[in-house]
């Protein structure tokens, strides 16, 4: 029985209805931009706060006039289509409106790592051909070095504080309010190079494309729960990930932003209380800092506040913590190389009968793909099989969608090696339990080895962040002349906590760990973290087998 039909395109070839005279034009065909956000917010919004910077405030409009101007302004100073505009600054005005305004003009947004030293940003700068560099006053300096290593000029701006140079402002003042910047020629046009923070000690420039941020915006705007009423807190570092694509999702959604200078306990609970936060990001570290924050500078807030994090799990007993100071935690999970968040832990409808314990190790998981997010598969590693939804079989996280990168600038053989199967492998390894959640088990390399024994350092952290004088705790592989490896645990102590003893923390985890998972090695002192309070395990790998 034939099922071909008068709509179908038949053996001869005749051409389907559905494919003629159906044709893109300007009325139905527009190429996905996130800067289309702000020109529907500054329509509909005019008079709403869109930006919150200490005293100063600015409405969609304003924030709308701001951005036009810098773009027609960059543009009048030479700055073209695929140009690359670095900036270096924190969480400013400045950096909202560069997420605006430089892919209004069809170039391209490098947000740069404020924690970088000067050789580092130089080579920055260098690989990804900057033509111009918008720095802010703190980081003046830093920049300063930087530029001796650069083999010819580039055009800075300075904001604050403008050092003899092109002052911020007078650069805005030279721009159009009204200019209608030309935007991408087509949706996969690069919009922002991004450098993976360094974790691995080896960063690379992620390239995004306007399609992707478009939909990523989207989908942490839905997933987050943004409306038009959040006002959303920045203790998430603006140039990690283009802040996880947030200075567009709250534009999406028409909400406030609330910069902030310094990611500093007493800033955080006093924005919350006088500016009616209702969402912020962070890494783990961020949650620390306002559960350990001394009493002197708690200050209480009516709200419940959303708090999404990322990076590293969460330890189960923050995530009671932050429930008790008037935070909802959602844990999320990404990469540079994902636009950031990639899935998002959502509870199960029984989750709320559960043990607070039981419920809060759950709410740990890595979750669920987000909604612009094709797929989010816990994979065989060899055959790229998926594994079963057991909660038991490990295999390697692996995304596909339009919110992966299109690749590393100027390194063919990096984006072959990390997308040419078909899937952005993450190099997480993890578990997917029954419900879809995935569970992450450990990074690869991560992996302790002990006698034949494959140890999570994950769930040897989880343990040691019990202890009430502990705030952080990683584990890595030390050399071990008897099993091969053995764990090795460096501990970052809570201000004011007494000291525990090695011996202290040894018997702590052997009343919680099978005893050839129990550190035989314990170190104090303060951790390295890259800007976004990731670990440095690489460095700590390092020093143990130093040790």
């Amino acid at each position: 029985m034939s099922l071909g039909g008068r709509g179908n395109r038949g053996e001869g070839g005749r051409a389907s209805p559905f494919e003629t005279g159906l044709d893109r034009s300007a009325a139905n065909h527009v190429a996905l931009t996130p800067v289309s956000f702000l020109a529907r917010a500054a329509d509909a919004f005019a008079d709403r706060i869109a930006v919150i910077d200490g005293d100063r405030r600015l409405t969609y409009r304003d924030l709308d006039a701001r951005c036009r101007r810098l773009a027609s302004a960059l543009r009048g100073r030479g700055v073209g289509r695929l140009d690359t505009v670095a900036i270096l600054a924190g969480n400013v005005p400045a950096m909202i409106e560069a997420h605006f305004a430089v892919p209004m003009l069809g170039a391209v947004l490098n947000p740069l790592n404020t924690r970088l030293d000067a050789a580092t940003l130089a080579a920055s700068l260098a690989h990804g051909e900057a033509r111009a560099l918008i720095v802010d006053a703190p980081f003046r300096a830093l920049a300063e070095e930087a530029f001796e290593a650069l083999p010819e000029p580039i055009l800075v701006i300075a904001v604050d504080d403008p050092g003899g140079g092109l002052a911020y402002e007078d650069l805005l003042a030279e721009g159009d309010p009204d200019f209608a910047g030309p935007g991408p020629d087509d949706e996969w046009q690069s919009l922002c190079l991004l450098y993976t923070s360094g974790t691995t000690g080896d960063p690379k420039g992620a390239v995004y494309s306007h399609r992707g941020a478009y939909l990523q915006a989207l989908g942490n705007a839905l997933a987050f729960g943004l409306s038009a009423d959040s006002v959303y807190l920045w203790t998430l570092p603006m140039f990690h990930c283009s802040g996880w694509s947030y200075p567009w999702a709250v534009v999406a959604a028409g909400g406030t932003q609330v910069c902030l200078r310094k990611v500093e306990p007493a800033a955080i609970y006093r924005a919350i209380a006088e500016q009616g936060v209702t969402h912020l990001c962070g890494a783990p570290i961020v949650l620390s800092m306002i559960v350990d924050a001394p009493d002197a500078v708690r200050v209480p807030f009516p709200q419940r506040v959303r708090c999404a994090t990322g990076g590293a799990a969460p330890p189960s007993t923050v995530i009671a913590a932050m429930e008790a100071l008037g935070f909802a935690v959602t844990h999320l999970y990404g990469a540079t190389e994902s636009y950031g968040p990639a899935t998002i832990c959502v509870p199960g409808p029984d989750w709320d009968a559960l043990a607070p314990a039981e419920r809060h190790g759950r709410m740990a998981r890595q979750g669920v793909a987000l909604p612009t997010v094709a797929a989010a598969r816990v994979v065989d590693p060899a055959t790229l099989a998926p594994v079963p939804r057991d909660g038991a079989t490990v295999g390697e996280i692996g995304l596909r969608g339009n919110t992966v990168m299109k690749g590393y600038l100027k390194n063919p053989e990096a984006t072959a090696a990390t997308l040419g199967a078909g899937w952005y492998l993450s190099g997480d390894l993890a578990v997917q339990h029954p419900d879809g959640q995935i569970e992450i088990k450990d990074r690869a390399k991560d992996i302790i080895i002990s006698g034949g024994e494959n140890i999570s350092s994950l769930e040897i952290e989880e343990v040691l962040t019990r202890h009430p004088a502990v705030m952080l705790a990683a584990v890595v592989a030390q050399p071990d002349a008897t099993w091969g490896e053995s764990p090795c645990a460096f501990l970052e102590l809570k201000a004011g906590a007494p000291q525990p003893s090695e011996a202290d923390v040894v018997a702590f985890c052997r009343a919680g760990l099978a005893r050839f998972k129990v550190p035989k090695r314990i170190v104090f002192g303060p951790l390295p973290k890259t800007a976004t309070g990731k670990i440095q395990k690489f460095v700590l790998r390092e020093q143990a087998r130093a040790l």
